[in-house]
């Protein structure tokens, strides 16, 4: 379990705390998707639209008199477009994180729609053609579990439950290895032959996000994940060479992002990871050149990581302590065995992603 101060993401308020997720859309500008998420849609038809509006919720305090307002206006998240498709399933799908191990709660409201009243999680999503998914329907009354695998969706599994239009409700789900258990306003949900659990082996990791189908206008909010933290590739590399060099003052493995700008993908301090780098760390990386620095007490070296076939992939920046009469030959020389043993670790890019 990890502990981080939360952060404030461009209108989306992502509070991280022993390896805990909560999702704040009241900070969130009305009209655009909240950043970390994707507007994804399985089967045929229109993405949703996915916007923030404002809702009233019921107050979490109890009324002291009766004059006391039993509801407040809130912002909460919705999918608001009615297309009729009836294999159409929009998603707002979590992409900043992947979850092995979880639990995950919200709140959902079935607001509207002729064809279809549904709102659900999808979960251990890979694609559109390959996850999760717990829903509830008020036109059905029931609760179900399917998958979807390469397309083709499984048996649809779950118990016949009321689930009132226009009422908020609370779905969680917990995933522990191939086990799923679900739970409706506080009551364990039943699936086949009243087992408390379903066991499925299709996907063992995957996003997290919110599910519709056909024209369900649903509502969502106060939504927490709390979650076994996976820890990446590039990370393990960190920890691994730290272990065996416990001297070194700093460590920092980059990789280029979506726009060719290097950012911390591993450090030695973890609050540092998605932090941009410099034009030392993107030469680097794009043209294998070596970079030496020094301090008032410490040097810093940044060399290129290279794949197997010895093309540069990362820039990895080492800070060692300084000594009396060093050189910038002699800190290479400290460095270049550590890169070269971190090196032999990694093959391509995928093995640090």
């Amino acid at each position: 379990m990890f502990s981080r101060v939360g952060v404030l993401l461009a209108g989306l308020c992502v509070s991280t705390h022993g390896a805990e997720l909560r999702f704040n859309f009241g900070e969130a500008a009305s009209d655009k998707i909240p950043e970390g998420f994707t507007n994804v849609v399985a089967g045929s038809g229109e993405p949703g639209v996915w916007k923030i509006v404002m809702d009233d919720m019921p107050s979490a305090f109890t009324s002291l008199t009766d004059k006391a307002p039993s509801v407040s206006r809130r912002a909460v998240l919705a999918q608001t477009s009615m297309d009729i498709t009836d294999e159409r399933f929009p998603m707002l799908v979590y992409t900043k994180e992947t979850f092995d191990d979880f639990t995950v709660t919200t709140r959902f409201k079935l607001v509207e729609g002729v064809s279809e009243q549904m709102a659900g999680l999808v979960f251990r999503w890979q694609d559109e053609k390959n996850f999760y998914v717990i829903r509830a329907s008020a036109l059905g009354s029931n609760v179900r579990f399917y998958s979807v695998v390469n397309g083709q969706r499984g048996k649809p599994i779950g118990p016949s439950v009321v689930v009132p239009k226009g009422s908020w409700h609370e779905l969680k789900i917990e995933c522990q290895g191939n086990k799923v258990r679900a739970w409706l306003n506080g009551n364990p949900v039943p699936w086949e032959a009243s087992a408390p659990e379903i066991n499925d082996n299709s996907f063992r990791a995957g996003k997290i996000g919110f599910w519709t189908k056909s024209d369900s206008v649903s509502h969502f909010t106060d939504t927490r994940i709390v979650y076994t933290p996976r820890e990446s590739p590039a990370q393990i590399l960190v920890r691994d060479t730290l272990a065996k060099h416990s001297r070194l003052v700093g460590l920092k493995v980059y990789l280029l992002d979506e726009k060719g700008e290097p950012r911390v993908a591993a450090s030695k301090d973890a609050n540092e990871v998605g932090q941009p780098g410099g034009d030392t760390e993107k030469t680097a990386i794009a043209s294998g050149q070596m970079f030496y620095g020094k301090g008032k007490e410490t040097v810093s070296v940044v060399q290129p990581l290279r794949d197997r076939n010895g093309d540069p992939i990362a820039a990895v920046r080492l800070t060692m302590t300084s000594f009396l009469g060093q050189t910038e030959q002699s800190a290479l020389q400290r460095a270049l065995p550590i890169v070269k043993s971190m090196q032999a670790r990694v093959r391509s890019m995928d093995e640090l992603k």
